[in-house]
């Protein structure tokens, strides 16, 4: 297997939205490409292609990541082509070279790395951790607030106005029923294994099961020692949006290796209102992307792992006729 094709493997572990895995791959020779899968856009919280974006952006670190660690230098372009606005990046693998420590230790972890919809323990997240994390995702072009703890209660109501903006909205009760009643070989969408049953907790989490289907119990935890993170940027232009993707992977995976559990927040941003009270969190500085919930498991037992598609369905290889349906 090719250095490039064990890239992809690895990038189809990034989070998205719904889990959708909004994405498709091509690979030619020393080169491959990233495309956007517009198929796979939640439409009734994703108008604008921004969840979308986000989520491609955390393949493309994904993979780059993989590449960094495994030794292969890389070279990135993103959105190579105006007239291509599908195409988001073209990666072109270069000679060996020494692994990147910290890659090293990300990519470790790329299998491992689930989101935890399960309320974390009281071990409060330390400050020299979040500034940690805060440094590397602007190092991948975005930026990191910290929620106060006197900004934690208008989170927690941002929330709650999402929640009750999108029961209400029959085009988003058709996504949500799309997306959490997939068929079984599908690879995508979001299970009831993995999804939990609303509990009490500072900030609530999407009930992604109102019938009462959700299997994961919240636990015995209540997130008072969980930190959450917005993350954000200045515009929400597309360049803007895939490289706050990439940041979004790089905060995760450092998160992950470092022992934390996570959870990205979608609904807080997907409806105008409550993204406008996200921008009073941030004092009018930037447009928020996502928002994160970090902290240390309750308990033993790891999040169960989401599904994850079969390479053959977004991947195309151009080198010859034998290649062209490899996994």
């Amino acid at each position: 297997m090719t250095p490039l094709e064990q890239a992809v493997r690895a990038a189809r572990q990034a989070p998205s939205v719904f889990n959708t895995q909004p994405w498709a791959w091509r690979i030619d020779g020393d080169r491959m490409e990233l495309f956007t899968d517009h198929r796979r856009r939640v439409r009734s919280i994703d108008p604008d292609s921004r969840l979308l974006l986000l989520s491609c952006g955390a393949a493309l670190h994904h993979a780059r990541t993989f590449l960094d660690a495994a030794g292969w230098s890389a070279a990135v372009e993103r959105l190579p082509d105006g007239e291509r606005p599908h195409l988001l990046a073209r990666i072109s693998l270069g000679p060996p070279t020494t692994p990147d420590p910290e890659a090293v230790r990300m990519a470790a972890v790329i299998a491992r790395r689930h989101t935890d919809r399960r309320a974390f323990s009281d071990r409060p997240v330390t400050g020299f951790e979040l500034t940690k994390l805060r440094r590397f995702v602007e190092s991948e072009g975005a930026y990191l607030h910290v929620v106060g703890p006197e900004q934690v209660t208008r989170l927690a109501f941002s929330a709650e106005v999402a929640a009750g903006t999108e029961t209400r909205d029959i085009s988003y009760r058709s996504d949500l029923r799309t997306w959490t009643s997939r068929p079984a070989d599908s690879g995508d969408g979001v299970t009831a294994r993995t999804a939990v049953r609303p509990a009490p907790r500072p900030v609530p989490v999407r009930d992604f099961f109102p019938g009462g289907e959700a299997r994961l119990e919240s636990g015995p935890g209540h997130d008072r020692g969980a930190a959450f993170v917005v993350l954000f940027g200045l515009d929400d232009r597309p360049m803007s949006l895939l490289r706050a993707g990439e940041a979004l992977s790089a905060l995760l995976l450092l998160a992950t290796a470092d022992g934390l559990a996570t959870a990205p927040l979608s609904d807080v941003v997907e409806k105008d209102w409550p993204r406008q009270l996200l921008r009073h969190l941030l004092r009018g500085i930037g447009e928020p992307y996502l928002v994160v919930r970090l902290g240390y498991r309750a308990g033993r037992t790891a999040a169960p792992e989401a599904p994850r598609r079969d390479l053959r369905e977004f991947v195309t290889f151009v080198e010859g006729e034998d290649d062209a349906s490899r996994p």
